[in-house]
């Protein structure tokens, strides 16, 4: 499959996201900073999120819709209203954002959170659409992003395989062709240790389809085991620097880890490579540095082989090591000098 540009697929270097969110800090330069510093880090995405506190929950102050302050996250205390106020990306933002992600040779999408944002995301011409973890139990909003015809990346977080199946096969109903699957744990951030990468190839049996993971563990080393598994994309949040605050900012990326993870990732999927026995061919220059039998004394003809003037040792151009037993007690046929290779032809049979 492809998602703008690129391919997505095993035969392919993983497509890694840098998910902006809320890290602009209601700032467009700092936004479009923040673009710049995803492009030279290397990655090959950029994401936002589109909605509006309004669009994605109620301006209320009942319990339900408070973060309780002993959450393990960075938004407890705050109500869902107030977060989403404070993380939201302007819908007249998207325009210079995408465009700067564009030039700088990115692909360019967001998540919309309701149908409006969908609407409006076309009228952008994204090339595709990530919903995500808190939504995918959304049925029609997952039916009205399938229905653009276009890829469509979901978040796994929290959901049953009853609950994932289901969902595939809305969006499959609807028209979309093109899925991914992210693994992902719905915590902020989330532990190594709840993270399941095992899963990664049980859900591109299970529906499919390609996987990747959604990663909120800190550093690179579970996405790059991801790569090792299977995942075809990842997607990491992305700040300029985690001192500098902001809704995600404590679990986001620094852009020298960008990089890292970009570089190490493809290094990762270039390892896999295929099943293969047998000297590669950057190993055949190698060969001649393994070891052989050679001769340690010099020898006259008629002299007896033996564990005094032959041994295996580096280089290979002598005979097999595994021929040692069998050639002790033989003769030599002509003269020799130490550090000849022993070879049949120096043999009298």
């Amino acid at each position: 499959m492809k998602i703008g540009n690129r391919d997505i697929g095993p035969g392919h270097p993983p497509l890694v996201i840098a998910e902006m969110s809320g890290n602009h800090n209601r700032s467009l330069e700092r936004a479009l900073a923040i673009v710049d510093a995803a492009a030279r880090a290397g990655a090959h995405a950029l994401k936002l999120q589109t909605y509006t506190a309004d669009t994605i929950t109620l301006d209320c102050q009942r319990s339900e819709f408070m973060i309780s302050p002993q959450a393990s996250n960075p938004w407890a205390g705050k109500s869902l209203h107030q977060l989403y106020q404070e993380a939201y990306t302007p819908w007249e933002w998207h325009e210079p954002i995408f465009a700067r992600a564009r030039q700088l040779g990115m692909e360019a999408f967001s998540t919309p959170f309701d149908e409006t944002a969908v609407d409006f995301l076309e009228s952008l011409d994204v090339p595709c659409y990530k919903v995500a973890s808190f939504e995918n139990n959304d049925i029609p909003l997952l039916r009205r992003v399938a229905a653009t015809g276009k890829p469509l990346i979901i978040s796994t977080g929290m959901a049953t395989v009853a609950e994932l199946d289901e969902m595939v096969s809305a969006v499959r109903g609807a028209g979309c062709r093109e899925v991914v699957l992210l693994k992902c744990t719905s915590n902020y951030p989330a532990a190594p240790n709840n993270t399941n990468l095992r899963t990664i190839p049980h859900l591109r049996q299970l529906f499919s389809c390609e996987v990747g993971l959604s990663d909120h563990t800190m550093g690179v080393g579970a996405a790059i085991a991801a790569v090792a598994l299977g995942a075809t994309v990842i997607e990491k949040h992305f700040t300029l620097s985690r001192a500098d605050g902001g809704v995600d900012a404590s679990f986001s990326m620094e852009p020298d880890e960008m990089t890292s993870l970009v570089v190490e990732s493809e290094r990762a999927w270039q390892a896999m490579g295929e099943i293969k026995y047998g000297p590669t061919e950057g190993e055949r220059g190698s060969l001649v540095y393994r070891r052989s039998l050679y001769l340690v004394s010099d020898m006259k003809a008629g002299d007896l082989l033996s564990v005094d003037n032959v041994r295996s040792v580096r280089p290979g151009l002598g005979m097999s090591p595994k021929f040692l037993e069998q050639v002790l007690g033989m003769q030599i046929k002509k003269d020799a000098i130490r550090g000849m290779p022993l070879t049949w032809d120096l043999l009298k049979p």
